[in-house]
């Protein structure tokens, strides 16, 4: 029961993103996106603090866990298309890879340090005063970045003749019509699905199958997250050695190869370090790899398209995961956890085939910006991928 709880959660933000997120992109792109990541920030602290009230009260119902987690899902939508199109016009392009790798570190260290600090508070405190932590996250970043004195560029005008469906239409067509983009969103799709299919199951083969004990389970999930740390913070030396499009393309192969040795594990202590090698090769390929991309997809996306291009790009990612995910389970249902790993990892491994092997025509570095958001056709693609 607590499984199909789990994956209805999943299908209901993935859903509620989609309807309410996509009209926020193009609100998004003519607001100032400095309001918009404060409000994101509050809506999830609100909502966040919403569920340890409601257990003080004895009150918590589905209802409310299903409704927190699809406003919690649109706000972090909104605020990652709003704070991508805040980098690049705060940032200079020589200095946006250097950027994105600090941010991608930030990203890895609060992952790696987020489920032992999790753990202890819950068994400290318990659960709802570790939510309650978790909301007053949101509010301290609210607070930090309203504590940023660099003025924001004044924001692109909507056109008196825009059409709501008009508009978000033209941001999916700018990102699949992109010879550049294109292919690095159906990788990402493939790439993220399959590793979000493992996600669940990769507990119960643990704990279950291989019968770990939680100390060394928490030490598998926490200790490769520092091949993040550490393949981000190499990301801007890596491309001064090797090019942009090469890095590109080689973290994006080497972050396919691991999860096919996931079914192979053997249990005991051997097991637990087969599981932090695979993690930590995975996750040093993909901390280069996502400050690369990032800064790629900057420079491909003109101003106007940001926050519709980042919105689309994270809905289209979060719905294809929740599915990744209720396939998985249905898969190892039917063909036990070892048998759903080998899948996943086969599908990871063939999401290299959608990578932008084909190499760029133009040697402009950017995509020209469209005359008018009616008409885009970006045929040409950046030198950088």
């Amino acid at each position: 029961m607590a499984e199909v709880a789990t994956a209805v959660l999943a299908a209901l933000s993935a859903v509620a993103s989609g309807v309410i997120a996509l009209p926020l992109g193009v609100r998004i792109e003519h607001q100032y996106k400095r309001p918009v990541m404060i409000t994101a920030d509050l809506v999830r602290c609100t909502v966040l603090a919403s569920i340890p009230v409601a257990m003080a009260f004895d009150g918590l119902t589905f209802t409310q866990l299903c409704a927190v987690g699809v406003l919690q899902t649109a706000a972090s939508v909104a605020f990652d298309a709003a704070s991508g199109a805040h980098l690049k016009a705060l940032v200079l392009s020589d200095h946006r890879l250097r950027a994105n790798s600090l941010f991608e570190t930030t990203n890895w260290v609060t992952v790696s340090a987020g489920p032992p600090v999790g753990g202890l508070l819950i068994g400290m405190l318990g659960a709802a005063a570790t939510l309650v932590v978790d909301a007053l996250s949101f509010l301290g970043s609210a607070l930090g970045i309203r504590r940023i004195r660099e003025p924001e560029p004044t924001p692109p005008k909507r056109s008196a003749a825009s059409h709501l469906g008009r508009d978000i239409a033209s941001g999916w067509q700018y990102l699949l019509r992109h010879p550049g983009l294109r292919p690095l969103f159906f990788n990402a799709f493939l790439f993220g699905g399959s590793i979000m299919m493992t996600s669940p199951l990769m507990a119960v083969f643990m704990l279950d199958d291989l019968g770990l004990a939680p100390w060394q389970y928490g030490l598998a999930l926490g200790l490769p997250c520092l091949g993040g740390v550490l393949g981000s913070r190499l990301t801007p030396l890596l491309t001064r050695r090797f090019g942009q499009r090469r890095i590109l393309l080689l973290s994006g192969v080497a972050r396919t190869l691991w999860t096919i040795l996931l079914p192979l594990t053997p249990s005991g202590v051997l097991g637990v370090v087969v599981i932090v090698a695979a993690d930590f090769g995975l996750l040093f390929s993909a901390g280069v790899f996502g400050p690369s991309f990032t800064t790629y997809r900057m420079a491909a996306t003109p101003d106007a398209f940001m926050s519709r291009v980042a919105t689309s790009w994270s809905v289209g990612s979060k719905t294809c995961q929740a599915i990744f995910m209720i396939a998985g389970g249905l898969i190892a249902a039917a063909t036990g956890v070892r048998g759903a790993l080998l899948i996943a990892g086969l599908l990871c491994m063939a999401s290299a085939l959608l990578l932008p092997w084909r190499k760029a025509r133009d040697s402009a570095g950017l995509v020209p910006a469209p005359a008018t958001e009616a008409t885009v056709s970006p045929t040409t693609d950046s030198s950088s991928a």
